[in-house]
């Protein structure tokens, strides 16, 4: 899984993904800082399932610290986006190439209204335009890819009675289009199952629902610290009449905060609405906190940047936190580790999935799960739940 950080220059996008992973890149006030995409990890962080049952963790494959599971996700900067992107225009053949296989979209905009659309400076600038032009750009890179000898390729479908979502995904496959988006987005719009009967219209409308299915978008409103509560107010507002959830945020608060704890200044974890000094540090230092804490965190509750992290990985793109175990009492996998590793699975997984993604071969053999909080025996069909730990059980080869 891959999330993208993506927007136009100049409205703090470097600097979401350098709060978000501690990596360093360039961030500077003008156009194009970003050429080549930065890749990273950042965590989505939710309870651990020790804090409710008492237990000492041994993580393997994620982190743990306060109760809380922070577990790794891909993420990328992309190039930034500016109007004709789809034709070309500034670095959009870079943009959109880097964004291809991303499985959610962050969209940072200048809560502000001080970037223009090109990613200049200036005093008017309405944010929502910006949402407007990424949902275009996209639309209009896949739609000239599938529109691209339609006429054959719809033909072609009829007459050698392919499966219309198969042959859609296949058409889409370099930008992780699957037969599932495909399916769901054909019957979100009832479109005919018949190709040659869709209009310029239909194959729109079937782009424009591609895109919600396949890259799902969450709205970072970034400067919000020194944006208007009345802004900040109207862009979720208006965010949430196009469907997008907007989470006020301030990256560069986060960076700040970030980087003092890293360097053993305070004790912080991202989400947090507050933080404790834990060192001596200078009188400059300390004031730049207390204005962090006073102008971001008592206003808006966190820096906004975990929330949207996690809101892209739960509710975007809904997935749940599973633990496998091999013994269902100690909670531990066969070296005596306890709840060593967690995956994120779409929310209707079921015990068998989860096998898969453990072990081909024991996905394979699957036979029964336990679910160790419950200590029953669960089968293939069972649904899992938020921060299930599950034991499988399957047969010798």
């Amino acid at each position: 899984m891959e999330i993208g950080v993506v927007g136009k220059p100049n409205v703090g996008k470097s600097t979401f993904f350098s709060a978000a992973t501690l990596v360093d890149v360039d961030i500077a006030n003008y156009p194009f800082t970003t050429i080549d995409a930065n890749v990273g990890v950042t965590y989505a962080i939710v309870e651990h399932p020790c804090k409710e049952l008492g237990c000492t963790p041994n993580p393997q494959n994620y982190e743990y610290k306060d109760g809380k599971a922070l577990i790794p996700i891909k993420i990328i900067d992309v190039a930034g986006l500016v109007p004709g992107a789809h034709e070309g225009r500034g670095l959009g053949n870079k943009f959109l190439d880097d964004l291809r296989m991303a499985s959610a979209l962050i969209h940072v905009i200048d809560a502000t209204g001080k970037t223009d659309a090109e990613g200049n400076p200036t005093d008017h600038h309405d944010p929502i335009e910006d949402i407007e032009f990424l949902e275009r750009e996209i639309d209009y890179w896949i739609y000239g890819i599938l529109h691209k000898n339609w006429d054959k390729f719809s033909k072609r479908i009829k007459l050698q009675h392919l499966k219309l979502a198969q042959a859609i995904a296949d058409q889409l496959t370099g930008i992780g289009i699957t037969e599932e988006d495909a399916f769901e987005a054909i019957h979100r719009l009832g479109l005919d199952e018949d190709p040659t009967k869709w209009s310029e219209e239909d194959i729109m409308a079937f782009v424009r629902e591609l895109r919600k299915v396949n890259k799902p978008i969450i709205i970072a409103a970034n400067k919000a610290d020194a944006a208007a509560d009345a802004q900040i107010e109207r862009l979720i507002k208006k965010g949430k009449s196009r469907g997008y959830i907007v989470i006020p945020t301030s990256a560069a608060a986060e960076l700040t905060l970030r980087k003092a704890a890293k360097a053993g200044f305070i004790d912080y974890v991202s989400g947090r609405s507050d933080f404790k000094i834990i060192k001596k540090m200078s009188p400059k230092q300390e004031k730049a906190l207390g204005l962090i804490k006073e102008k971001v965190l008592n206003r808006f509750g966190s820096t906004g940047v975990q929330d949207v992290i996690n809101t892209a990985t739960f509710e975007l793109l809904k997935l749940i936190p599973v633990y496998p175990v091999e013994d269902e009492h100690k909670l531990t996998d066969q070296f005596g580790n306890v709840l060593p590793h967690v995956h994120l699975l779409p929310k209707t997984s079921t015990p068998r999935d989860l096998a898969y993604k453990v072990h081909t071969d024991l996905g394979k053999t699957f036979l029964y799960a336990v679910n160790a909080r419950t200590h029953r025996r669960v089968g293939e069909d069972y649904e899992l739940e938020f921060n299930d730990i599950i034991k499988i059980v399957a047969t010798a080869r």
